[in-house]
């Protein structure tokens, strides 16, 4: 393909700085806009048709999973490259059942970010090598057990729900699961969204009604 156009979604500045300045030296590549949050990232992409999408996960309004989805539904024709600190299973699962079609950590090296920028952007598919394998046990079921409580939640956001309707508060919760307390933040953003509820009261009341929340005693 001849100039690959890129939309760069991340909104750590210094990471999205240098991210810039090293897709500007590249001959053949074209930014076409950046943001740093969810509603920000679906309107650029979408206005702009940019070959390819480089998505963080962590933003800081949103989460780069909706982000996706959105994006995939509207415009399945371009590609998302996730480049993210996230390396757990449930954030890669995630990702991936979203739309992404391709998945590195900001680990990799300049080279690798080029070589799969081109590679989603022409359509093919390109994982980090250290969790292909991961990925081909999670989507051929290897994971896949009995019937689920919100089975559209993943592994993660169903344990952020469960500490919610026992009663944890966002700082807490992130202490419990060793994250951070805006990590916290987006994944309850994304059950929100997923389970359609208006606020934190009401989804405590539906994931107790469905079972989750039993008191363990130690919640603060």
């Amino acid at each position: 393909m001849g100039t690959v156009r890129v939309f760069v979604v991340d909104d750590h500045p210094v990471f999205a700085h240098g991210m810039l300045n090293f897709l500007a030296s590249i001959d053949d590549f074209e930014v076409t806009g950046t943001a740093g949050t969810e509603d920000e990232a679906v309107a650029g992409v979408l206005a702009a048709r940019p070959d390819v999408v480089l998505m963080d996960l962590d933003l800081g309004e949103g989460t780069g999973i909706e982000a996706t989805r959105r994006i995939a539904r509207e415009a399945p024709d371009i590609g998302v490259l996730v480049v993210t600190m996230l390396g757990d299973d449930d954030s890669l699962f995630a990702a991936l059942r979203a739309g992404a079609r391709g998945y590195l950590l900001k680990s990799a090296l300049p080279h690798e970010i080029e070589r799969g920028l081109r590679a989603v952007a022409s359509g093919d598919v390109l994982l980090a090598a250290e969790i292909g394998r991961r990925a081909i046990d999670l989507l051929s079921g290897a994971r896949t057990t009995g019937p689920l409580v919100f089975p559209e939640l993943t592994h993660r956001e169903r344990e952020v729900l469960d500490l919610v309707a026992r009663g944890y508060d966002n700082y807490a919760i992130a202490r419990r699961l060793v994250l951070s307390p805006k990590t916290v933040r987006n994944y309850l953003s994304g059950v929100v969204t997923k389970l359609a509820v208006p606020d934190r009261g009401a989804l405590i009341v539906r994931a107790r009604e469905a079972g989750l929340g039993s008191d363990d005693g130690d919640a603060s």
